[in-house]
């Protein structure tokens, strides 16, 4: 498949890159993935299939935690064990 260089398809697909916390290329490679099992062929059909998978990201958003707030809750400790370490 040739490279997709339209503004509006490139910007739904960096929005779907952040919302998961993955790289440009690997959106697009999503998106790519899907408009090859639809069988889209025009570049409208390609932004909506986009688009589609765009929603389908903020919807499983929602409920869940970003990357850097997981990182955050990871990385905090309990109040009385600052200096615990363990060893192997």
């Amino acid at each position: 498949m040739y490279p997709i260089n339209d503004r509006e398809y490139i910007s739904t697909c960096s929005e779907i890159a952040r919302l998961m916390s993955i790289s440009l290329s690997s959106a697009k490679k999503k998106v790519e993935i899907q408009i090859a099992k639809k069988g889209s062929k025009t570049i409208e059909e390609k932004r909506q299939v986009a688009k589609n998978l765009l929603k389908k990201c903020e919807k499983e958003n929602e409920n869940q935690l970003n990357s850097s707030q997981i990182l955050d809750k990871l990385m905090s400790t309990l109040e009385n064990e600052d200096n615990f370490i363990t060893e192997d």
